[in-house]
């Protein structure tokens, strides 16, 4: 599919988070075009860096990014790139922020203390985020508020609830930092 000739503004957005938060999930979920997914199994090679304790069912891992696109209006167009969530492949995060505009970081509730290595890599390369809260069968709504205190984030910084797993759902958090962008450089 390709894009409308209306359309005269891209904007490179990053989907982030901590190994199994849903990053690729949310972009497949998203994206209008069939999304680029660098899926492998998960193999020996990967047990002692590998924490599978909070998914145990997980048989995959992205292991160089997801791309996906989403067209917003006439005018605007979002080029979503998904980034690994492991440790291990943090050194192709420079590459991918740059020229991003924003990141969307996904975080599980039961498991924020994986968020802060993410949180660190966000603000370091200079990125303007938001934070989509993803729910998880059998998992609690956590109020937002405490999602925030928990993480220490301003105030400023939007906090929304997501399933990653619905395309609607994914598109309003995408649309929360979308907005975030838009009143910081207006």
């Amino acid at each position: 599919m390709y894009l409308e000739p209306e359309v005269s503004q891209a904007v490179k957005i990053l989907i982030v988070g901590h190994f199994g938060v849903g990053k690729t999930t949310c972009i497949g979920s998203i994206s209008e075009i069939e999304p680029l997914q660098t899926e492998e199994e998960i193999t020996e090679a990967s047990e002692g860096f590998d924490d599978l304790t909070g998914t145990p069912d997980k048989t995959t891992t992205t292991v160089a990014m997801d791309f996906g696109r989403r067209t917003l209006n006439d005018q605007l167009v979002l080029y979503l790139f998904g980034t690994p969530g492991q440790e291990r492949f943090k050194e192709m995060w420079e590459g991918l922020s740059r020229g991003a505009l924003g990141a969307l970081v996904l975080v599980d509730p039961e498991r924020l203390h994986e968020s802060f290595p993410v949180l660190d890599l966000v603000e370091q390369f200079g990125l303007t985020y938001a934070i989509g809260v993803n729910r998880f069968d059998n998992t609690p709504d956590y109020p937002l508020d405490e999602v925030r205190e928990a993480l220490n984030l301003s105030p400023d910084t939007p906090v929304v609830h997501c399933d990653v797993r619905d395309g609607q759902s994914s598109a309003r958090a995408l649309i929360t930092l979308v907005q975030h962008l838009m009143s910081i450089l207006a």
